[in-house]
């Protein structure tokens, strides 16, 4: 397999930990007969100070002509106080609405070798946490009408949905849901919002066509509390972008371990996903070798299946991740209270390490 694969490093430790993914997947072709050749993209902050534009249209186009796109992290403090239209978070924008990619697929999986870093009970969490959150990614409010009063005392962002927008999430919730637990949750304000009693006269309209399913519904706030309370009540949840972004969020927290977790956007097949890691750029430890880019792998991980359908090679990568931490592998934002001892024992491993450790066990 011959596959083009555009690389957008990004700022901070996003160059650092792409970098270390680049190498698993050479990896991956060599020992499996492919072939994958890349293109370096400029999007984000490192775009802006180049260019003047947080994502130029040749290197969105460069994404568009590519097989996948692998992201790394854009933004920092840095660009702070640019006008919103010139703020590295644009580019995100720009290359979900380029790539028509609709469909924000997060994983929020505990990590049974992580288990300590969880802020959770013992009993509230038991053997692990696997959670899929399914979020709405170019609609809403991120996407609406906005604007700010000529005197800025007054401003306004507009959440807004059309029916097809909503069914294809809502059918991509209902499609995973049977491959997983048969349990689907569709988080919305449907008590406030005339956006969301949308969701729910959609949502109900095609839970006919999956009878196999059990379907539940819950407010955002009570979602939220109860995603702490008691997270291994829920298996999918499918939700819009905003109510997506907190949630997701917030699962990435209860599973302790962000630097470890993936994600991929989708669109309708037509065109490449966009995966990434969810951490940030954290730009003060930019080239100082002590990013985790497991991430990131597991983001190639995500690629390889979803966008290649190699699910053989995706599982190697993720079971060469799962040794490496069964080997008592970590980088420092994983270690937890057990720094010091890793660290004497020579199990600290900085980005570069990592990178190589999974490559060793591929």
């Amino acid at each position: 397999m011959n596959k083009t694969i555009a690389l957008v490093p990004g700022d901070g430790i996003g160059p650092d930990v792409v970098a270390e993914a680049v190498r698993v997947l050479d990896t991956v072709a060599e020992k499996y007969g492919h072939k994958f050749t890349y293109r370096n993209v400029l999007a984000g902050g490192c775009a802006i100070d180049k260019t003047g534009k947080p994502l130029p249209e040749d290197q969105l186009e460069i994404c568009r002509k590519s097989d996948a796109v692998l992201l790394g992290a854009v933004g920092g403090p840095k660009w702070d106080n640019l006008p919103s239209e010139l703020r590295p978070e644009k580019a995100l924008l720009g290359l979900r609405g380029g790539l028509k990619v609709y469909a924000n697929l997060r994983p929020a999986v505990m990590f049974r070798q992580l288990k300590a870093a969880c802020p959770l009970k013992d009993e509230v969490v038991g053997d692990g946490l696997d959670i899929l959150i399914i979020r709405e990614l170019t609609g809403g409010i991120y996407f609406g009408e906005r604007g700010t009063s000529s005197d800025g005392r007054t401003a306004w962002d507009t959440e807004k949905y059309t029916w097809p927008e909503i069914e294809r999430i809502v059918r991509l919730g209902f499609e995973t849901a049977q491959k997983r637990l048969k349990k689907l949750c569709v988080v919305d304000k449907a008590n406030i919002l005339n956006s969301s009693q949308l969701w729910r006269r959609v949502t109900e309209s095609v839970k006919g066509d999956y009878p196999d399913v059990s379907l539940s519904y819950l407010y955002i706030d009570n979602a939220s509390m109860q995603l702490v309370r008691n997270p291994k009540q829920f298996d999918v949840i499918a939700t819009s972008n905003m109510f997506g972004d907190i949630m997701s969020d917030e699962a990435s927290q209860i599973t302790g371990s962000i630097g470890m977790l993936a994600s991929a956007s989708l669109g309708d097949g037509t065109g490449p996903g966009l995966y990434e890691p969810i951490h940030g750029s954290a730009p003060d430890i930019a080239g100082k070798d002590l990013a985790n880019p497991l991430a990131t792998i597991l983001s190639a991980a995500m690629l390889l299946r979803y966008d290649f359908r190699l699910e053989k090679e995706a599982a190697a990568v993720e079971k060469a991740v799962d040794k490496v931490l069964d080997e008592g592998w970590r980088t420092a934002d994983i270690a937890g209270d057990n720094r010091e001892q890793l660290k004497a024992a020579g199990k600290l491993a900085g980005t570069k390490k990592m990178g190589q450790l999974v490559v060793s066990a591929l």
